[in-house]
């Protein structure tokens, strides 16, 4: 049932448990308290407080992350979370990925639970470039360094590819491309080389760049975007 609900657009499959755990959820006509009963979502009615659960229209929203807010819906400590950064009156969305509090640059939000699954898959392999300011002046060591993987807490971090984009006296700014996604992959790695980051901003998923977009502020995939998007996750599908 939680599934479902998340299916059909409706809320996250965590709200759905705690709907459905306090018995306000009906699936034909009767109260359901069991997240994991099965639903035929297209001749089951589904009902939340009385109401019926109609698919919602999918939505696939492109938004440039501030630094300083959480990738959450609610967050225990009261932080901002990206949900101000979206207009008032929107269905619920749910972020497609994550970008750490400190992170900034384009994060995916989505009411389509299983294009985000897609878009967050280890297997889909996207390719993820971000633009990364360090505190050292980087050389063409580090980037071999990179290339070649760093040993972080028991795991081996590698990016996929690396190019130094401008530097100055005291800083550089890097150019990294991820094809996996590990927690806080480049900032571990970095730190495992004893190296300050100042600012990471991530500037593309697979073909979808950021572009201009005002930081703060989110704009619809346009179709052609979202159609590139699932190109490119399908093509990589294939080759796994």
């Amino acid at each position: 049932m939680a599934r479902a609900l998340s299916k059909l657009g409706y809320c996250s499959r965590s709200r759905g448990f705690e709907l459905i755990r306090a018995g306000r959820v009906a699936v034909d006509g009767r109260i359901r308290r069991d997240p994991e009963t099965p639903v035929r979502v297209e001749q089951d009615r589904i009902e939340v407080d009385g109401r019926e659960v109609a698919s919602q229209a999918k939505i696939y929203l492109l938004l440039n992350k501030p630094r300083g807010v959480v990738t959450t819906a609610a967050d225990e400590k009261g932080r901002e979370t990206v949900y101000a950064c979206l207009s008032r009156g929107l269905p619920w969305v749910a972020p497609a990925g994550r970008l750490d509090k400190a992170s900034e640059g384009l994060l995916l939000l989505t009411n389509d639970s299983e294009w985000a699954a897609r878009v967050s898959a280890p297997e889909t392999r996207l390719d993820k470039t971000y633009h990364v300011q360090v505190a050292c002046v980087a050389d063409a060591a580090l980037i071999e360094r990179l290339t070649k993987g760093v040993a972080s807490e028991g795991e081996r971090l590698r990016v996929k590819a690396a190019r130094i984009l401008r530097g100055g006296e005291k800083n550089t700014w890097l150019e990294i491309v991820l094809d996996e996604g590990k927690n806080r992959h480049i900032r571990r790695m970095l730190a495992a080389l004893r190296i300050e980051v100042l600012r990471l901003v991530r500037v593309a998923i697979g073909p979808l760049i950021l572009g201009e977009l005002p930081k703060g502020t989110s704009r619809p995939l346009t179709e052609m975007e979202k159609h590139r998007l699932d190109a490119a996750m399908s093509q990589h599908l294939k080759k796994s």
